[in-house]
């Protein structure tokens, strides 16, 4: 029989696609004396009775759901990987209300970030950029948004676009929501904090004011 904790574990795996062995640790074996050990016996167990898939080919090994078609060496596994740090940061950071992982809105083609989250009572879309973009192609990337934008399918007001890459692009043009760069999300909300009271200025050419 599944105990509450293995049904919580089994969420996540198919909530963010794949976990690897340490965030499951800390995501859900916190504060047990050996949370490492803990995960692993769980996860071998959960394992040997077909309710989850591994792959060996990373260190931490990473776990699937049962259903999953990823391939065990896929290159999208550290895709996945990357926007579960993403989560575990936000959870950490501040109110995290909602985290959802390459949400669908509408046919293909239209906007598809990698997050929409509400944090701190605010809606973002995150991208979380591992592969290099030309400055042109995260144009063309945002001109999605805009389409989604104009569409009218969000609820008001549209949420913020935040990149989450080492590298930073250059956007021109003005935008109908407000666009943030950074390398994480912990940089990111330290530049919020950073300068209290003071104008941020955004690649939209709006500012927001952030008082603490």
């Amino acid at each position: 029989m599944l105990t509450s904790r293995d049904k919580a574990i089994i969420r996540d795996l198919n909530r963010f696609r794949v976990m690897d062995r340490d965030s499951i640790a800390e995501l859900h074996f916190a504060g047990i004396k050996n949370p490492t050990t803990a995960a692993n016996s769980v996860l071998l167990r959960l394992l040997r009775d077909g309710q989850i898939q591994r792959s060996t080919s990373f260190q931490p090994f990473v776990y699937f759901g049962a259903e999953s078609q990823i391939k065990k060496n896929s290159a999208k596994i550290g895709h996945f990987l990357a926007i579960l740090n993403v989560y575990k940061e936000m959870r950490k950071l501040g109110k995290l209300e909602t985290f959802l992982v390459e949400p669908k809105y509408g046919s293909k083609g239209n906007a598809e970030p990698d997050i929409f989250a509400m944090y701190r009572n605010t809606p973002f879309f995150i991208e979380v950029q591992k592969t290099l973009y030309s400055d042109k192609q995260m144009s063309e990337k945002l001109a999605r948004y805009v389409d989604f934008y104009n569409a009218g399918i969000m609820t008001k007001p549209f949420p913020h676009i935040l990149i989450l890459s080492d590298q930073r692009y250059a956007l021109d043009g003005e935008y109908p929501f407000k666009i943030f760069q950074a390398e994480t999300f912990t940089q990111f909300n330290q530049s919020l904090t950073a300068q209290p009271a003071k104008s941020i200025p955004l690649l939209s050419g709006v500012k927001i004011v952030v008082n603490n």
